[in-house]
């Protein structure tokens, strides 16, 4: 709840802070039906089943053999406007708030759609906002158009509590590896944090994709020897990959509530003992705790992205994190024998879950951060 105060008169409360406004569920809608129509889950599965091998070197520009789905891009950036919308609209940007963004990532969970909206429109886009420069603000007006993207040049599993650089700048070039990077792979732009500066590299730096548990959210380990940077300004990359940290629990949130419907559409429709299984008690009971968690994620989701604070991402990637496996456990679980095999999309849920649980810091880390927040000591 939040509070407001009017021209002569006190405190009033306001009561919709959580709530989504009618242009966050329109959103919504445009981007679920896309995703519906463009990206099912049975098509990621087909498009991981065809992904070549690409554990090779690749330039940074983007490249035909990436997992990631560009064309879907593309229409999400171009058509819904999705890639500017944390992008002021004096760069081009709908000038949007962390809200709307959490609305796209909530259904991109919901999709595990193969898509950079996360790496570029959210993390290299928020390192890029406060920067202030001629040069920063022409990268956003790009980013803004869909025309290109952007990487933060970071191990995805970076924590905002313990940010810091592997790369050196000397003379304008930088030098170094970076292991991790989610995003690299298809990215026109890399974007350094050194020293509490920003640095994007166009060209000039190697990037291998690795195996990764996650195939829908490629990582890759960036090497710069000697690569042209040019200073786009100040970056305070704690924060940066804070904000980031509390969008992702929307993201989580949306894996949750996929793994929730689709397994609550297999118990009512598989029988046992001529009864759906969904109608024995046993299970009753555990999908009704899987719900209550999915609520309670939801909340904490929605408060992160609102609020923003410290102490709301601390809460909110303490508890989704969690969450988000657990319903991709439950979800594999309860779908029995099939739920076990690779025909069935919930396996690539339960990798993005997994390895969500450990980006931006884990929940151990969130859980140190949220007991110091609120003065509470730990364990001894």
């Amino acid at each position: 709840m939040t509070t407001r105060s009017e021209p002569g008169e006190g405190v009033v409360s306001d009561p919709v802070t959580l709530l989504y406004s009618e242009v966050e569920e329109e959103l919504r809608a445009a981007v679920r039906g896309l995703l519906a129509d463009r990206c099912p889950p049975a098509a990621v599965l087909r498009r991981i089943e065809s992904e070549p091998d690409r554990r090779e070197l690749l330039n940074s520009v983007n490249s035909v053999n990436s997992v990631y789905d560009l064309d879907l891009w593309k229409t999400l950036a171009g058509e819904i406007g999705v890639a500017g919308l944390l992008i002021p609209e004096q760069y081009g940007g709908a000038g949007a708030s962390a809200s709307e963004a959490a609305v796209v990532l909530e259904e991109l969970g919901r999709g595990v759609a193969p898509v950079p909206f996360f790496t570029s429109s959210v993390l290299a886009t928020r390192a890029l906002l406060p920067t202030g420069s001629e040069s920063g603000g022409a990268l956003l007006e790009e980013l803004a158009e869909g025309r290109k993207t952007a990487a933060l040049a970071v191990p995805f599993a970076a924590s905002p509590y313990r940010a810091g650089a592997a790369v050196r700048l000397e003379d304008g070039r930088l030098t170094g590896t970076v292991g991790g990077v989610a995003g690299a792979d298809v990215a026109d732009v890399l974007l350094v944090p050194v020293d509490g500066r920003l640095h994007a590299v166009e060209g000039g730096a190697l990037v291998q994709v690795v195996p990764s548990l996650d195939q829908t959210r490629p990582v890759a380990t960036v090497t710069f020897d000697g690569a042209e940077a040019r200073d786009v300004g100040a970056c305070d990359l704690a924060e940066v990959l804070r904000f980031g940290a509390g969008l992702l629990a929307s993201e989580q949130l949306g894996v949750a509530e996929w793994c929730l419907d689709t397994t609550l559409g297999h118990v009512r429709e598989r029988h046992q003992f001529a009864r759906p299984i969904g109608s024995f008690q046993a299970i009753k009971h555990r999908l009704a705790d899987l719900w209550l968690d999915v609520v309670r994620a939801r909340a904490a989701a929605r408060s992160a992205a609102t609020d923003g604070s410290a102490l709301s991402v601390a809460v909110a990637q303490s508890w989704n994190a969690g969450v988000a496996v657990h319903a991709a456990e439950e979800a594999l679980q309860l779908h029995g024998g099939i739920g076990m095999t690779w025909e069935h999309p919930v396996h690539l849920y339960l990798k993005r879950a997994k390895a969500a649980e450990i980006a931006l810091g884990t929940p151990g880390d969130h859980r140190a951060a949220l007991a110091s927040l609120v003065d509470v000591p730990g364990p001894e």
